[in-house]
C-alpha cells in the first residue's frame, strides 16, 4: 500500500503525509483521469490526517467487512464471517480484542448495554455459527436476528436467535426505555414464490422486541406492512422494484423514522414503537435504490441515499453524472418530504472502482448540518447540508483502486473526536479531520453510537453540547 505524497493542481486529487493537517477549500471541478491514485495509494485533503489502519483478524480476513457500532471505548465491526470487537480507548492504538466467527451476510450491527444485535440475511442450514449455506427454497434454512452477550468483550457469547420473514438484510435499534424494552426494526425483501419463509408481495418490515431482563425471550411481535397498495414497482431504472426495506433509520426522541425502502423513501409516525405508521412517502426519479437515510440534528431534513449499481458498479464518474448513485437532500416540510438538492463527491473515481453513496452520518457542529460518509472505494467524505440547496464537500480520505478489484469503505462514522472506516478488504480504518468547521464537534463525547438509532445533540450551557438520546 503506497502513501507516497503527490500534490496536485486544484483541479485534481491532493495527496498528503498522514500529519498535514492544514485547512483548505475544496475545489468542485471533479479529477480528471490522470488524476486517479495507483492501486491501494492513500490521498487525503490536507486537512485530514490517517490516524491507524488495523488489519482484519486472520479468523475473517477472507469475508469483507461491513457495518459499525459504538460503545464505551469500543467499536463493533461486522463481517461476512462473523464480527471483531475493537479497542479504541486510544484511537491511535487501536486493537483488536475478539473476534466471532459466525457465518452469514451481512452482519449488520448494534449494541445496547451488554447486548449486541446482528442481521442475518443469508439463508443458513441452521441458526448457529457453524452453519453452512442452505438455498431459501428448503423451509428448514434460517436467516434473521442474532443476539450475542458481550459482557466480556474477550469472550462474547451467542445467546439468542430470531427468524424473520425474508431474513434481516438491516435493522435499526429502537428504545423504549420506560418499559425496559428495544425494539428492533427488520429490514428485508426481495420474496420469491418458491420462498416459504419469503412469500411475495412481503412489503413488509418485522419488530423484534427485546425485554432487556430477559432478552433470550426476545420474539416478532409485529410485522406491520409498509405498503398496502404496493410499492415503486414501475419507474424506469430501478434497480428492482419496491417489495420492503432496505434500511430504517429511526429519530425515537422526536417519534419519526426515516424509511429507504428500495424504490421509495418514507416517513414513519414511530411514538408507538409496534405500530409504526407511514406518514409521507417519495420517489424519485434518478434514485434506482434508496439505500439508507440520515436525519439532521434538529429532524427538519432527511439525507437519503441511492445505491445505483448494487454497490459493486463504477458509478462516481462523468458517464453516470453527478445526480445519480448520489445523495438526495428533502427538507421535511408539514411532515412532508421536499427534495432541494443532489449532493456526490466531486472526485471522479476509475472505471474499475466500484463507488456509489453509502453509510455515513452526523457530526456535531452546533448550527451546522455536516455528516462523514462512506462510498465504497470512493472513501470517505466529509460535506456541509446546512444549506439543503448547495451541499459541499469539505475533506476527504480514500484509497486508489483496490488490487482485488472490489472493495472500499462500507461505513464511516463519527465517534468522539475521529472517524472510523470499515473497509471491504483493508480492516478497520482510524481518521482525524482538523478543521475550524468540524473542530466543535470535538467536544461531544457520547457513550453508545447505532448510527440509525439516531438521538439529539443539545446545549448545555457556555456553547456546549451534549448527547441526549432517548436510548441513554
Amino acid at each position: 500500500m503506497s502513501s507516497t505524497p503527490r500534490r496536485g493542481g486544484l483541479t485534481g486529487r491532493i495527496l498528503v503525509l498522514a500529519g498535514t493537517v492544514a485547512a483548505m477549500v475544496l475545489a468542485t471541478v471533479p479529477a480528471q483521469a490522470a488524476d486517479i491514485p495507483g492501486t491501494d495509494q492513500i490521498v487525503m485533503s490536507p486537512n485530514v490526517q490517517h490516524v491507524a489502519n488495523i488489519p482484519k483478524p486472520a479468523a475473517i480476513a477472507n469475508t469483507i467487512n461491513t457495518d459499525i457500532a459504538f460503545q464505551g471505548d469500543y467499536a463493533y465491526v461486522g463481517n461476512y464471517g462473523g464480527f471483531s470487537i475493537y479497542d479504541i480507548k486510544n484511537p491511535k492504538k487501536t486493537s483488536v480484542v475478539s473476534s466471532v466467527v459466525c457465518p452469514g451476510s451481512q452482519m449488520d450491527l448494534s449494541v445496547y448495554g451488554d447486548l449486541l444485535f446482528a442481521s442475518v440475511d443469508s439463508s443458513r442450514s441452521d441458526d448457529s455459527c457453524n452453519s453452512v449455506s442452505q438455498p431459501a427454497s428448503n423451509k428448514a434454512s434460517w436467516e434473521g436476528i442474532r443476539i450475542f452477550d458481550v459482557s466480556d468483550k474477550a469472550n462474547p457469547k451467542y445467546i439468542k436467535s430470531v427468524e424473520t420473514a425474508c431474513g434481516s438484510h438491516t435493522h435499526t435499534l429502537v428504545p423504549d426505555k420506560r418499559r425496559g424494552n428495544v425494539y428492533l426494526y427488520v429490514s428485508s425483501y426481495s420474496p420469491r414464490a418458491d420462498y416459504p419463509d419469503c412469500q411475495p408481495p412481503h412489503d413488509k418490515i418485522s419488530i423484534v422486541k427485546v425485554p432487556l431482563n430477559d432478552p433470550t425471550s426476545a420474539s416478532v411481535v409485529a410485522t406491520p406492512v409498509v405498503f398496502p397498495d404496493g410499492g415503486n414497482e414501475t419507474q424506469p431504472g430501478l434497480a428492482a422494484p419496491t417489495s420492503g426495506c432496505h434500511d430504517i433509520t429511526a429519530y425515537a426522541e422526536k417519534g419519526i423514522a426515516a424509511g429507504a425502502c428500495m424504490g421509495d423513501g418514507v416517513l414513519f409516525d414511530i411514538r408507538d414503537p409496534e405500530n409504526p405508521k407511514v406518514t409521507a412517502r417519495v420517489t424519485d426519479p434518478n434514485f434506482a435504490f434508496w439505500h439508507s437515510a440520515t436525519f439532521n440534528n434538529e429532524g427538519t431534513k432527511v439525507v437519503f441515499t441511492d445505491e445505483l449499481g448494487g454497490g459493486g458498479a463504477a458509478t462516481c464518474n462523468e458517464t453516470v453524472g453527478p445526480n445519480r448513485g448520489a445523495d438526495a437532500i428533502y427538507d421535511i416540510r408539514h411532515g412532508q418530504l421536499v427534495f432541494k438538492s443532489y449532493f456526490k463527491i466531486p472526485r471522479y473515481q476509475g472505471e474499475t472502482e466500484n463507488c456509489v453513496a453509502h453509510n455515513g452520518s452526523l457530526i456535531p457542529v452546533k448550527g451546522r448540518d455536516i455528516m462523514v460518509q462512506a462510498w465504497y472505494q470512493g472513501g470517505a467524505s466529509i460535506w456541509d447540508f446546512t444549506d439543503s440547496t448547495r451541499p459541499a464537500e469539505i475533506g476527504y480520505f480514500e484509497r486508489g483502486p483496490a488490487a482485488e478489484g472490489s472493495g472500499g469503505f462500507w461505513s464511516a462514522y463519527y465517534y468522539n473526536g475521529y472517524i472510523y472506516a470499515s473497509d471491504f478488504n483493508r480492516g478497520f480504518d482510524v481518521i482525524k479531520i482538523n478543521d475550524r468547521r468540524t473542530n466543535p464537534a470535538n467536544g461531544v463525547h457520547v457513550d453508545r453510537l447505532n448510527v440509525q438509532t439516531q438521538g439529539s445533540y443539545r446545549e448545555r450551557g457556555h456553547g456546549d453540547w451534549i448527547w441526549s438520546a432517548d436510548e441513554d
